[in-house]
């Protein structure tokens, strides 16, 4: 056990690298130095394995080689280092010892603490290779944000996490999973976090990147990541630097017509805020991983299919581990200072001012709310029909109540409760008010009445029954990926549903 403690040290990697005969390649860095290529230096025998070592700082001589990119610290600068370096590689090198030798090349673009201190510690990171002589190149990329007060200590971090990429591609590559999680050996948290990652290439023809973007809030590599519309997993600071964002977390197990009037609806309001008016805003569905981990293991094909259908009706979904939504909107915070809104139901709004989430603050709730509420973050409250609300406080489950008689479903069907007549505990309520007559608080206004009863659980209860009746309570493009896709126990039902009209 420790000789293999040992071998995962930073310079045993790069000696086992180094003493790896048919591994060849380059390393060009550009922002803090060679911090990677001088852990191979220093570990002894880097002539087996470094071709060519490159810093290009100065900005001209930089687009001269690399080409011209929006900015020097982007993924478009990584992808033009590591297709220059590589072809240049192939070209200089394969005829000489392409038959015995597995290319790679190795490329980072940084910036660590400058002089003044003012700036955002962050890069981009990759790495290409061929797994074989003469193969197909696969390639990782990755983007990094460095915690370390100290330019040095950023540097230090930065060598032992190229180190561990550079390993985990050649000796973990079969398993991206344990990949994913070598990339913090001899680093902690508080000094790096990998908040972006892609595999792509013959190697990982198999990987689902949205899953290993999941494996690294799983493993607390980092506590958010974000997808598109199409899959495609973002890099948050590139869709959210200087924008307004508004966001609704949910399960979306599924996504009903519930959800998107609730965010359609808040939209609505938020653009028309003086603070958004004329800014450009990022809508985003949020699921937290609690959320996803609430069987006790985390269900892949469950998890993609949330992302998929809300993907579907063209939304960005963010997958956080921010139970508290102060912790939400200061992570937003960390790319902009433009108003940020939260759209949530009743029962959300019960939770936040439920003060057990706030034991572990020295302040209490007094102090999640001064961090939730400060520059410019508003809450907007969808109702609720009373007999759902009822229900709520008595079992804590926003399903659909069970039948009344006519004359009371009649009268709690037009009895709303909203972000006005809510009940909050006596202690609280002068915080309420507050929150509410200041406008930290509003109600959404224009939605849905006749949708009101719908409740993702009940959804999902029917969906698994073989109800059909699901179907009208959801959009249809997401009505038609479910029964496309044999979504969430689609075409499973083991019997039919006991009409209610027979049920005992």
């Amino acid at each position: 056990m420790s000789e293999q403690k040992e071998l995962l040290t930073t310079n045993r990697k790069a000696l086992t690298i180094n003493l790896d005969d048919p591994k060849y390649g380059t390393f060009a860095e550009i922002g803090a130095g060679q911090e990677v290529a001088r852990v191979f230096f220093q570990a002894g025998g880097a002539s087996g394995t470094i071709a060519k070592s490159i810093s290009a700082y100065d900005m001209a001589f930089s687009d001269a080689i690399y080409g011209k990119a929006p900015r020097y610290v982007s993924r478009e600068r990584l992808a033009l280092m590591l297709e220059h370096e590589y072809q240049l590689l192939d070209e200089r090198l394969s005829t000489q010892r392409g038959e015995r030798t597995t290319f790679f090349t190795f490329a980072d673009t940084v910036a660590t603490k400058s002089f003044k201190g003012n700036n955002e510690a962050h890069g981009w990171i990759g790495i290409r290779f061929q797994t074989a002589p003469r193969s197909e190149t696969s390639e990782i990329i990755l983007h990094v944000r460095m915690w370390d007060k100290e330019n040095v200590l950023q540097q230090q971090a930065l060598g032992v996490v190229g180190v561990n990429l550079i390993y985990g591609a050649f000796y973990y590559r079969d398993n991206p999973k344990k990949l994913i999680e070598s990339l913090l050996d001899n680093l902690s948290t508080d000094r790096l976090e990998v908040d972006m990652l892609k595999f792509s290439g013959p190697a990982f023809k198999h990987v689902d990147n949205r899953l290993m973007a999941l494996h690294l809030v799983h493993f607390g590599l980092t506590n958010a990541v974000m997808f598109g519309p199409n899959g495609e997993v973002l890099q948050p600071s590139e869709v959210l630097h200087h924008k307004a964002i508004l966001v609704e977390r949910g399960s979306f197990r599924p996504v009903t017509h519930v959800n998107v009037d609730m965010l359609n609806c808040a939209t609505a309001q938020f653009v028309q805020e003086p603070a958004v008016k004329g800014k450009d805003v990022v809508v985003l569905m949020e699921i937290t991983m609690n959320n996803l981990l609430a069987a006790g293991e985390l269900d892949a094909r469950d998890f993609l299919a949330r992302v998929d259908i809300l993907g579907d009706i063209g939304f960005n979904v963010v997958i956080s581990n921010y139970s508290e939504y102060y912790r939400l909107t200061s992570y937003f915070r960390r790319y902009t200072k433009e108003m940020i809104g939260v759209a949530m139901g009743i029962n959300n709004l019960l939770e936040i001012f439920n003060e057990k989430y706030y034991e572990n603050l020295e302040g209490g709730i007094l102090e999640a709310f001064g961090r939730l509420f400060r520059n410019a973050v508003k809450l907007y409250i969808y109702p609720m029909r009373q007999e759902a609300y009822e229900r709520y406080l008595a079992t804590g489950q926003t399903v659909a109540p069970p039948a009344t008689t006519a004359a009371n479903h009649a009268f709690a069907a037009n009895v709303l409760i909203n972000a006005k007549n809510v009940h909050v505990i006596d202690h609280l309520r002068n915080l309420y008010d507050h929150l509410l007559g200041n406008h930290y608080i509003d109600s959404i206004i224009g939605f849905d009445q006749d949708i009101l009863n719908i409740f993702s659980r009940d959804v999902l209860r029917r969906i698994k029954e073989g109800d059909p009746t699901w179907e009208k309570m959801v959009p249809a493009p997401v009505a038609a990926a479910i029964k496309k896709r044999g979504l969430f126990g689609y075409g499973q039902s083991v019997s039919p549903p006991v009409p209610a009209s027979t049920a005992q």
